[in-house]
């Protein structure tokens, strides 16, 4: 199994199946197998459903339209009642054969005249079929025709092939799908008709036949006295009673492919069979080779498709990925120019807070002025400061002097050296909850803040 590309697990469910069903053909066994996706328990329920003579999945439905036979004697191996092997139970001339010479001639007289008679009647039977003399019946129940048919075979004769218990259409796509011969089998008044009672009784109950039938056909049945019956009757071209054609697909065709007239012995049937199976067992093994190659090459194209939908899921990943990384790469590139740009608003903002803040700077005393207080500012660049106020100047007026001196930090804090105290802080100014109490102290004088003669002060930097 190994050349047939299956692996360990598929061999080992292919010799399983062999083993619960006991079909010898292990490329029958594969076949049916595929057909079900290798599920073992749904494959094994339908070959059961298949010798129980049930439809199987693929035909469950009454209204299954029938495939076209090709009905064609050239292409049929014929079999009749008048063959080697054959008998006809009907005309065959009652009594003993005579011994004399008068009495032979007048046995073979009186059987050719039987003989000929019979097949006149049937080529007449069969003009007047194709003038339309018979009224055409309308089929309405076709499965309980069938089921009739099999509950009156059955009580008449104990022993006997399974039929298959569906429609002829049900049949011909069940035979067509399984890739399995179909016999189809057409009787006509068994109680008086000698031949098909022998048949029947004789033939068909052989355990030989039997084991034959079930094991490598399907075998479908009806009365032509129904409906269903009648209408397979007239597709097929049935000449006389009992008939069974065979059918099977050939060329992508479903055909008949033996036809079995009359009654005859059971060895001769069941080698009129397996000439008719061998001689046909070719094209199957064909159709089973292609639907082998269809299933495995469907199989390789979806798996191609997979990977290729998974590739394109793959790439179109990566590329998602790449986008989000660029994404990224620009949001931060948007993020530091935004930065980029509030920090040169603020600068400019502040440019112009100081050249506004700058005409609010008071004038600074002269240095024998009365209340003049000298200040000496320490920045955080080591820069010192000397600058004279009036005592009755404000912490605000210090602050604007201090903001809008070029050395000075744009965001700090005032500090005294000892005892230390915070005198002003621009943090306090913008925190909530603290501006009222920042604005108190902006408003009070240098002398109401404790500042004296000459004062050292600390600007410290809240940035840094």
């Amino acid at each position: 199994m190994e050349a047939d590309g299956l692996t360990n697990e598929q061999t080992e469910k292919v010799l399983q199946f062999q083993d619960l069903t006991g079909i010898e053909d292990m490329n029958v066994c594969r076949d049916v197998l595929i057909r079900h996706q290798w599920d073992l328990e749904v494959a094994f329920q339908e070959q059961l459903n298949i010798r129980e003579g049930r439809p199987t999945m693929f035909a469950a439905s009454t209204d299954v339209r029938a495939p076209a036979v090709v009905n064609d004697r050239f292409l049929q191996q014929v079999f009749s009642a008048n063959m080697p092997g054959g008998r006809t139970v009907s005309r065959v001339p009652s009594g003993p054969i005579p011994r004399s010479f008068t009495g032979i001639i007048g046995y073979v007289i009186n059987f050719v005249f039987q003989y000929f008679y019979s097949t006149l009647t049937s080529i007449v039977s069969a003009f007047v079929n194709l003038g339309g003399g018979n009224e055409a019946r309308l089929v309405t129940d076709p499965l309980g025709d069938v089921m009739k048919f099999i509950r009156e075979y059955y009580e008449r004769y104990p022993e006997h092939p399974v039929f298959y218990q569906g429609t002829y259409a049900q049949a011909l796509n069940d035979a067509k799908q399984e890739l399995r011969f179909l016999i189809v089998y057409l009787h006509k008044d068994p109680a008086k008709n000698p031949d098909v009672e022998s048949f029947c009784r004789n033939t068909l109950s052989s355990r030989s036949v039997i084991d034959y039938i079930n094991t490598h056909t399907l075998l479908w049945g009806c009365d032509v006295v129904t409906p269903e019956g009648y209408r397979v009757m007239q597709s097929i071209t049935v000449r006389s009673y009992p008939t069974m054609v065979m059918i099977s697909l050939r060329a992508n065709r479903m055909m008949i492919v033996g036809r079995f007239e009359g009654d005859c012995m059971p060895e001769e049937l069941l080698r009129r069979l397996q000439s008719v199976t061998n001689a046909n067992e070719v094209w199957l093994s064909q159709a089973r080779a292609d639907r082998l190659e269809r299933n495995f090459t469907q199989t390789l194209r979806r798996q191609q498709d997979e990977a290729y939908e998974q590739s394109l899921l793959a790439d179109e990943e990566k590329e998602r990925q790449r986008q989000r990384e660029r994404d990224a790469v620009r949001q931060a590139e948007e993020a530091v120019e935004q930065a980029r740009r509030d920090v040169e608003l603020r600068k400019e903002e502040i440019a112009r807070q100081k050249i506004e803040l700058a005409t609010l700077v008071p004038s600074e005393p002269a240095t024998d002025a009365v209340g003049a207080i000298a200040v000496v500012f320490k920045l955080p660049s080591g820069t010192r400061l000397e600058r004279r106020f009036n005592r009755t100047d404000t912490v605000l007026d210090v602050y604007h002097y201090l903001f809008c001196h070029p050395d000075s930090p744009d965001e700090f804090e005032i500090t005294t050296n000892f005892p230390k105290r915070v005198l002003f802080s621009k943090a306090n100014v913008d925190a909530a909850g603290e501006a009222d109490k920042a604005n108190e102290t902006l408003s009070k004088s240098l002398q109401d803040v404790g500042l004296k003669n000459r004062e050292v002060l600390f600007v410290n930097d809240l940035e840094a």
